[in-house]
């Protein structure tokens, strides 16, 4: 996190963030106001091991970053407020329940209440996308937008919803699946079970097997040297880093990405009529060899009136946009505003 998070000051209050996607558990702790941000840790999620080993997992690292936060500020455990947790959905926020989630193999699991009697706080739950975006707008690159879409892409992809600067929920929490909406009526099957989400052609697994697919006709690429021979070793990051490089077959997987999103996003911009986009996750690590095509896709499809209001911009907190939004919507469930 920021560099001037590692000097003590007088002990306040502060409550930690839980980020758990279907690759990496990140955790966190930040000051109540959010301007100081402590113990940042990242691990390997292995959903493969079950529900049971996550929590435990999970419990340990708060319980690391809870100890290194009151080493370096001279905190009390009595200063900690509670822990707020991002999770792939749908959800049931009131009950604390991952309904599903495709990329982790839950169903009807009690997130919530597992991970807070694990470390004796009071917990929260909300989508992982949800407090992504909410992150960037509490202290990243969408600071200072009133309606805010977020666009998480990783393993998945997930959308966060701020309408008149509140997170929008919907009426069953399934709002902002942005990765669920159908760009293709009879295209590729996803994990959901639908056909042709956006997921299914703009997520990182799916923009490596999109270039699996291009490398199946014999097309020479870089990407094939990158991973000796081996494609099932391909990542939507070196994809990325190949098309940085020039690689023509690179840079037509992520242009196609572009067009995907574009015709994504643009649906959202005609709904909405959002005053910010921010995209976040590895894509962008992707940068302009994406985002341009990105915002031309755009302005062919969105109302001009809407392109024109709205600005799109990468996110800026990096893996700590997750734990800072989970912090962010702990404050909002627990106190009522952030």
């Amino acid at each position: 996190m920021s560099p001037h998070t590692r000097h003590a000051h007088s002990p306040g209050r502060y409550i930690v963030g839980v980020d758990l996607g279907g690759t990496n558990v990140v955790v966190g702790a930040a000051t109540e106001s959010g301007d100081r941000q402590y113990a940042l840790r990242s691990e390997l999620t292995r959903a493969d091991q079950g529900a049971d080993a996550v929590v435990e997992r999970i419990g340990r690292m708060i319980d690391t970053v809870v100890a290194q936060t009151m080493a370096e500020t001279g905190a009390k455990r009595a200063d900690f407020l509670g822990v707020g947790i991002g999770s792939p959905g749908p959800l049931d926020r009131a009950k604390g329940l991952v309904i599903m989630t495709p990329n982790l193999g839950w169903r009807d699991f009690p997130l919530r209440d597992r991970v807070s009697a694990q470390v004796n706080l009071p917990a929260t739950l909300d989508n992982d996308a949800n407090c992504a975006t909410y992150g960037e707008w509490w202290q990243g690159a969408a600071r200072g937008g009133r309606d805010v879409i977020g666009v998480t892409i990783g393993t998945g992809i997930g959308g966060g919803l701020i309408l008149g600067g509140k997170l929008f929920h919907g009426a069953s929490d399934v709002a902002g699946e942005i990765g669920h909406t159908t760009i293709d009526s009879t295209g590729r099957r996803c994990k959901c079970g639908n056909y042709g989400c956006l997921e299914a052609y703009a997520s990182g697994p799916a923009i490596a097997e999109r270039a699996r697919e291009a490398l199946a006709g014999d097309e020479a690429s870089v990407l094939t040297e990158r991973v000796n021979g081996d494609l099932g070793k391909i990542t939507a990051r070196l994809v990325y880093d190949a098309a940085k490089d020039g690689d023509f077959l690179a840079r037509l997987v992520v242009r196609d990405t572009a067009r995907f999103l574009g015709t994504g996003l643009a649906n959202l911009l005609n709904i909405f009529n959002p005053d910010t986009i921010v995209l976040a996750g590895g894509v962008t690590a992707a940068g302009e060899a994406l985002f341009q095509p990105l915002q031309a896709e755009l302005r062919r499809r969105a109302f001009k009136p809407a392109v024109d209001a709205c600005r799109i911009v990468p996110g800026t907190l990096g893996d700590a946009a997750g734990v800072l939004g989970a912090i962010a919507t702990f404050k909002a469930q627990t106190m009522g505003a952030v």
